[in-house]
């Protein structure tokens, strides 16, 4: 199923019931900030869907691999995305008042087409897995200061600078002055 969408079968309708669906969606892009991620094909997102007798639980995953640039050295890199899907939909709208101990936004009230749409929370899922900040390699060196050149293929035609002192802090650091602060223990 190419589609977000789960229709509500009948027999879904009795408490305690639960019922499994699965599916693709194809997100395409997502823009996470500063940063762009392009999927390399749909997403595979699978979910159980419970009800409790006032709501249905939902409870599942959403997978799959998005293209984004290294936040260090600016290169293309595969990132494997893989986040847990939850909602919460009332199935009767005034139910919605006796939940005084949760906020407006944990929960959904189930329309009359008796449709659960999963977008939002399969893209909330994804949100909650991208990285902060998207590396290559843990160990990236990013791009060179002065010229730009991709410090990981080599080091670069750049000279050393001259006032460094020899531990490599610069004396125009502002936090060069703690260098020689001796603490008591």
């Amino acid at each position: 199923m190419e589609s977000t969408r789960i229709q509500i079968p009948n027999e879904l309708f009795a408490p305690a019931e639960s019922s499994h669906f699965e599916g693709i969606y194809d997100i395409g892009r997502l823009e996470v900030g500063p940063d762009e991620y392009v999927f390399d094909g749909p997403l595979a997102w699978s979910v159980d869907v419970t009800n409790t007798g006032e709501a249905f639980l939902v409870m599942g995953t959403v997978e799959g691999r998005a293209t984004t640039l290294c936040g260090r050295c600016l290169e293309e890199v595969s990132i494997p995305l893989s986040g847990e899907v939850n909602g919460y939909y009332l199935i009767e709208p005034e139910s919605a008042e006796d939940l005084e101990d949760m906020e407006g936004d944990e929960f959904e009230v189930l329309g009359e087409d008796e449709v659960i749409d999963l977008e939002v929370p399969i893209k909330a899922a994804l949100l909650l897995d991208i990285p902060l900040v998207p590396l290559c390699d843990e160990e990236c060196k990013g791009l060179c200061l002065e010229c730009g050149s991709n410090l990981n293929e080599g080091p670069c035609g750049c000279a050393p600078k001259q006032d460094e002192e020899d531990d490599g802090v610069s004396p125009d650091n502002p936090f060069a002055v703690l260098k020689g602060l001796k603490l008591d223990n």
